[in-house]
């Protein structure tokens, strides 16, 4: 596999007859749609060519743990698509109330569930605190790690509801924690993973993108890398979100700050206990960017591509942060588009290997971009149980 930057003049037919591959899988790999235009500057990936056309990908088979949250109403046929590269599906998300009883998701996840379940896949419950507007809250986590007896009709709720519907592990989801809660919320992790593998669930738990030990921040004070990987079977880096919807135009994982997070993550946990988050999406911001006003929409990577073809843009690529972007304009604004590519999946992937890491978790998967499962598929060898 290599992957190959379009030039100026480029056609599908042209670059798989360099390659020495049929276009009809050129087009296939890499989702062109009819009438097959391509934007100067999109990376493709290539497969079974001469290997003379682009940059080589570095082959591998070691076993990896591919996870991916994905909400009840994700569409079937992106579902369909997407488990033949996966260890484990997240349903997301149950959430709980002050009385210990869970809050399902708003959608019936049953049908995910089955599907799932059929293709020999592991349904993940995701139990997060996010409240009834939809958003996180630290005053549920502060309520549910420092009551004992909720804690406990919290876990036997949950082990009944992934016995009886056939879930095989657990996730914990908890954002915002506060800096008074860190050990209690370390300590609800340990109690949690200890009752769930009793049941024969592993317990993984993700974690907010931090750097030391002692970052400063809502996301980050409540977080204690060291005891929370000891406490939970998995970790899972949230690397994601540095560009995000209310902040300026930038990466959404910048391969540089990525690196920053997982080098200090394995002086906490020991790297076989590690997911590093993967973004399946990007964001287009209209600029002016103003502080407390603009708000990005979300965009995924089939999507920015076609964008930068029907305006005529080139899709450029920033070194440091290894990420794509371009700017058009649209009805008299000017837009600038971050997203994921083969290059800045490849440098992530990379990241994996050099670091030891056993897995990759994606938020989300809602959406299905074939270049990502094919690259990682080259690189890796997904785990199964």
């Amino acid at each position: 596999m290599e992957i190959y930057v379009v030039n100026p003049g480029d056609n599908v037919d042209e670059i798989a007859g360099r390659a020495g591959i049929p276009v009809e899988n050129l087009i296939f790999d890499n989702q062109i749609p009819y009438p097959y235009r391509l934007a100067v500057g999109q990376a493709l990936i290539l497969r079974d060519g001469t290997g003379a056309v682009g940059q080589q990908v570095e082959p591998g088979s070691r076993p990896l743990y591919v996870s991916g949250y994905g909400y009840p109403f994700i569409r079937q046929e992106v579902l369909q698509e997407t488990l033949p590269f996966l260890t484990a599906f997240y349903v997301f998300s149950y959430g709980f109330t002050a009385d210990g009883e869970l809050v399902p998701p708003m959608a019936d996840d049953e049908p995910v569930l089955q599907a799932v379940r059929a293709f020999g896949v592991r349904p993940v419950l995701t139990l997060t605190s996010i409240g009834l507007d939809g958003r996180f809250h630290s005053s549920q986590v502060h309520l549910l790690v420092n009551d004992f007896f909720l804690q406990r009709k919290v876990l036997l709720n949950l082990g009944q509801m992934m016995i009886t519907r056939g879930f095989e592990g657990l996730d914990i989801d908890f954002e915002y924690v506060d800096a008074g809660d860190r050990l209690a919320f370390a300590d609800f992790v340990r109690r949690a993973t200890g009752m769930m593998n009793q049941l024969g669930f592993p317990v993984s738990v993700a974690l907010a993108p931090k750097t030391s030990a002692d970052q400063p921040g809502l996301l980050y004070e409540g977080i204690d890398y060291r005891l929370l990987g000891a406490g939970a079977n998995r970790t899972m880096l949230m690397t994601y979100e540095w560009g995000y919807s209310q902040g300026p135009p930038m990466a959404v994982a910048p391969i540089h700050m990525v690196r920053r997070v997982a080098e200090y993550a394995v002086t906490e946990i020991p790297p076989q206990k590690i997911s590093l988050g993967i973004p399946n999406y990007g964001y287009d911001w209209p600029l002016p960017y103003v502080r407390g006003q603009t708000r990005a929409r979300t965009i995924y990577s089939l999507e920015a591509i076609q964008l930068a073809i029907d305006h005529g843009v080139e899709i450029q690529f920033d070194e440091q942060s290894q990420t794509p972007f371009f700017r058009y304009w649209q009805y008299g604004i000017q837009h600038e588009v971050w997203f994921e590519d083969p290059r800045s999946l490849y440098a992530k992937f990379q990241l994996v290997k050099e670091l030891g890491f056993s897995g990759v978790g994606y938020w989300q998967l809602m959406n299905f971009y074939r270049p990502n499962w094919l690259l990682l598929e080259e690189m890796f060898e997904t785990e199964r149980f």
